[in-house]
């Protein structure tokens, strides 16, 4: 819940000294805006001015300007008045503003910006217009998503740019905000201030007021709770009111006194419209969407006609339908089989389950009755409950009429009386294809060649071999890789069908697996056949399988031969070593499954949660005690799933579990199991009880040797060296990610933030390869990117790479070449290291394996760590212009030059942090040469 602070004045200040003043004029009136929240103050010569104005609707706006774009050093101040924080510790300045291109003014070139500076100050009391300049303390350096041109300005468009910044901690009465404009054409149009509050709530029959949230982000204010009349307290009923203004975990309740009934007072009765699930314990709540009640006092509401709730939807659910048709169905006949492919229906219904079932029927002409199928045809993957719009159909008459109904229904669409919409496609198939027998291929052992897909998506890494039992593809299934279009699969049941496919993995991932082909293995003391169906280059490859199988068995054969090898092998297949691999839970049909096959079911009664840890997107961490049978107790982390979820929630939750619990490596993060069969849902995990990495380093600035540090990054790389070996690709390494237990040498990886990723969501700039960012193309190599960002990070003892600079400028400084200097008394070995893995070009990085090798060499020869680096970061020079050796000349454009004695240079808007070993200093090696860190 958001609360405005105050209603602010804005006041422009002088730039003819520091002090921060309003000179000649009156002072400060109400404020008379007709928008309270807009800015408002007094002109002021050569200063922001004060200018009322029309928008492309016409309608009148009040703005704060100014464009001195012409002239260099600009130091332009507009200041609020005073505002009373009311208790909060932390507030929130919302900022619409407006802002001109520079490149569509002619002239500006060097002198004319796109940012502009937000400071605050605390004080006790309203100092007037006695306030410095230097008693400001910087918030951030705020730039435009979009800037107006010439175009824009013809037509009155507002290109309108909304920036939200926090402010805080504040412990003071109240505190200033001010705009420092350094040379752009800008105007303020609005500022908005805010802090928030967790609304006052009643929760297990206890009463909690309102509260207002932390001074930190991350800070959780534990608020006592106050039994409701007629009850007592159990166990101390207490909440957490997170940073975002939410309460979290309930812990402790309150109790009825008396008779239960006792608890609700006949105040609590809801009124039509609403509705309580229980008596006295939640207010109560408006009736979901299509729902209404039918009566005072309410305990659901009913759907409305032709609405309805699954038996599984609790009752603040809204009430939804079934869905509509299919669209655009499409049909492709090939011989005796058809592909049928259709998109979503329009109207979902307003629900997410949404599957298809597909009915046949056969013809007896175009116009003659028709009847079911029958169980003769085949339907891949599945003929009900598909979640994709596509399906093949074999095992089809030739020359025979069929009609084709695809359903999509949802959860609700059995609850309807009304008959299920469908798309129809009524088709006729060609000739069928010859089916032939193939060699016995033995009782335990299959040979399986393929043909390379016509248009890969880049080099094929390798091929991955899937098969299982007929039927029983739910229950088990086995894989192994392949470098080359052929593999031998040994150790099969005699006498029983198997499903195989095949696809390849690229480095942009593993494409679709290819149509199944179905064999038997042969039986014990009989030659039957294997059955197969296939056209002509089936045949052909067939007759390349036989030569070849002949040719390695006369090479054996002569291999025993000069080898004297008396004993006969009892099987000349070949084995090929089933190596382990990440597989994505998101392939499953029901990622549910994938929950199932990879992790360990916990009971909640072997949990116990004794406090809150943090909060995050998706739900609450909290730590705990697990106790399994057998074992000692041990302390855990627990994330919990945050109440009202989804069931789309549900799933990315516990994917994330199936994920973590296919990783087994001292340096990965270990998952003890999940807990899915209670209401609420968790992940349990090893608890790591010093935190984050950069955190932990932070607290313990330079207290570590060189060794240490170089310690932890080969813990690290190994860990990522495992994942890389499985396909996974982490996306979002960063010091803030790793976990440190209690022991130095033991850090734990784990990928968060990769749901929204997934989605579209947000890039953390600062540790994304180039080439991510642009094109979202995510690989091991990007991964080693930003590996090199995590050692400049534990080098640098936590600090944040890239300092202030805005991700704008961390983009465009590392498209043109710029590479982050070494930290202080970072070896010249680990530099070079780090440079290694910002390589532009992802070919050239190293990989994790040869990462680790290079550590393990240094852990080994420690003297190779005591030469400090001498790299300064550059900026490459620009055309035409001499960056050799003793050249004297300029550098390119932002090039990095300071003094001998200078201690902090500027990067564009970047700074060189107190730890970044004399950013800009010159090399002095021999001949006067520099080290370049692009």
């Amino acid at each position: 819940e958001e609360t405005k602070v105050s209603t602010t004045q804005v006041i422009p200040a002088a730039a003819a000294n520091d002090r921060l003043s309003n000179k000649g004029l009156t002072e400060p009136t109400a404020l008379t805006n007709p928008n309270p929240l807009a800015v408002t103050s007094f002109l002021s010569v050569l200063q922001w001015d004060s200018i009322n104005e029309m928008d492309e609707f016409f309608s009148p706006i009040h703005t704060y300007q100014v464009c001195n774009v012409m002239t260099p050093n600009q130091n332009n101040w507009l200041r609020t008045n005073w505002v009373q924080r009311d208790g909060a510790r932390r507030v929130y300045a919302e900022i619409k503003f407006t802002l001109r291109d520079c490149n569509s003014m002619p002239g500006v070139l060097g002198t004319c910006k796109e940012t502009f500076n937000l400071y605050y100050m605390e004080s006790d009391r309203d100092l007037g217009t006695s306030t410095r300049e230097s008693q400001f303390l910087k918030i951030d350096t705020i730039a435009a998503d979009e800037s107006f041109t010439n175009v824009d300005l013809g037509v009155r468009r507002l290109k309108l740019n909304t920036e939200v910044r926090d402010v805080g901690p504040l412990s003071k009465r109240g505190f200033y905000l001010a705009f420092q404009d350094i040379g752009a054409c800008i105007a303020i149009v609005s500022v908005r201030v805010y802090y928030k509050k967790c609304p006052a709530t009643v929760r297990n029959l206890a009463s909690f007021s309102e509260a207002v949230t932390g001074a930190d982000s991350s800070s959780l204010v534990e608020v006592r709770g106050e039994c409701v009349g007629h009850s007592e307290e159990r166990d101390t009923p207490k909440m957490y009111c997170s940073a975002e203004g939410e309460w979290l975990v309930p812990i402790g309740k309150c109790v009825c006194s008396a008779a239960p009934l006792t608890c609700a007072l006949p105040s609590a009765a809801c009124q039509l419209g609403f509705y309580k699930s229980a008596p006295g314990d939640q207010l109560c709540a408006k009736c979901p969407l299509h729902s209404h009640s039918e009566s005072r006092a309410a305990r659901v509401c009913r759907c409305d006609s032709s609405f309805y709730r699954a038996l599984q939807d609790p009752p603040s659910a809204a009430c939804t339908r079934p869905p509509s048709a299919p669209v655009n169905l499409i049909s492709s006949v090939n011989g005796t089989s058809v592909t049928l492919e259709w998109g979503p229906p329009l109207d979902k219904g307003g629900r997410a389950d949404v599957v298809y079932n597909v009915r046949c029927r056969r013809c007896a002409g175009a116009a003659g009755p028709c009847e079911a199928c029958g169980n003769g045809i085949r339907f891949v993957p599945q003929q009900m409950s598909l979640v994709q719009g596509a399906l093949t159909v074999t095992n089809l008459l030739a020359h025979t009429n069929y009609s084709f109904w695809v359903e999509a229904v949802n959860g609700v669409s059995d609850l309807s009386l009304e008959s299920r919409r469908a798309a129809v496609a009524n088709i006729t198939t060609n000739q069928a294809g010859r089916r032939s027998r193939s060699p016995c291929p033995g009782l335990s052992v299959v040979t399986l060649l393929w043909q390379e897909p016509d248009q890969p998506n880049g080099i094929i890494l390798e091929y991955e071999i899937k098969y299982y039992e007929k039927d029983k593809e739910m229950q088990s299934y086995s894989t192994l890789k392949s470098k080359s279009t052929t593999a031998t699969i040994s150790g099969l049941k005699p006498a029983t069908r198997y499903i195989f496919q095949v696809r390849a993995r690229t480095s942009a991932g593993c494409g679709r697996f290819s149509q199944t082909v179905e064999v038997e293995t042969g039986k014990p003391g009989e030659g039957v056949g294997l059955s197969l169906r296939y056209d002509t280059m089936t045949i052909v490859w067939i007759c390349l399988t036989l030569i070849t199988g002949l040719v390695a068995l006369l090479v054996v054969l002569i291999c025993k031969k000069s080898a004297h090898l008396l004993s006969p092998l009892p099987n000349l297949a070949v084995k090929f070593p089933e190596s382990k691999f990440y597989v994505d839970p998101h392939t499953y049909e029901d990622p549910c499954q994938a929950v199932r096959e990879f992790t360990r079911e916990i009971e909640a009664s072997r949990i116990k949660i004794e406090k809150v840890i943090g909060s995050g997107e998706s739900g609450e961490v909290c730590y705990g005690r697990l106790k399994l049978p057998g074992k000692r107790e041990i302390p855990v982390a627990i994330k919990a799933l945050k109440a009202g979820y989804t069931e789309k929630q549900r799933r990315d939750f516990l994917s994330e579990a199936s994920i973590m619990a296919q990783f087994d490596h001292p340096n990965v993060i270990h998952l003890e199991g999940v807990v899915t069969r209670s209401k609420l849902v968790m992940i349990v995990t090893e608890y790591m009880e010093n935190g984050s990495l950069d955190t932990f380093l932070r607290k313990h600035d330079g207290q570590f040797t060189i060794i240490q540090l170089v310690g932890m990054l080969r813990g690290i790389g190994a860990g990522m060296r495992y994942l890389s070996d499985l396909g996974y690709v982490h996306r979002d390494l960063a010091a803030r990610n790793i976990l440190v237990n209690r022991t130095l040498w033991q850090s734990g990886l784990i990928r968060l933030l990769s749901r929204s990723l997934l989605q579209g969501g947000k890039i953390p700039i600062r540790w994304t390869a180039p080439e991510a960012i642009a094109y979202r193309k995510f690989s091991s190599a990007s991964d080693v990117w930003s590996y090199g960002i995590v050692m400049w990070e534990v080098l640098a003892y936590g600090e944040r790479p890239y300092w202030n600079m805005t991700n704008r400028d961390v983009i465009n400084s590392v498209e043109e070449g710029y590479r982050l200097p070494a930290p202080m008394g970072c070896p010249s070995t680990l530099h070079q290291l780090m440079l290694d893995c910002w390589q532009k070009e992802r070919s050239e990085r190293p990989r994790f394996a040869q990462i680790v090798g290079i550590l393990d060499k240094l852990i080994r020869n420690p003297d190779h760590l005591k030469v400090a680096s001498r790299t300064r970061a550059v900026w490459p020079a620009g055309p035409g212009s001499d960056a050799g050796p003793g050249s004297g000349g300029q550098q390119g454009p932002g090039a990095v030059v300071a003094s001998r004695n200078q201690g902090r240079v500027t990067s564009r808007t970047g700074q060189c942090g107190q730890r970044t070993r004399q950013c800009g200093q010159q090399d002095q090696g021999s001949g006067g040469s520099r080290t370049r860190a692009v």
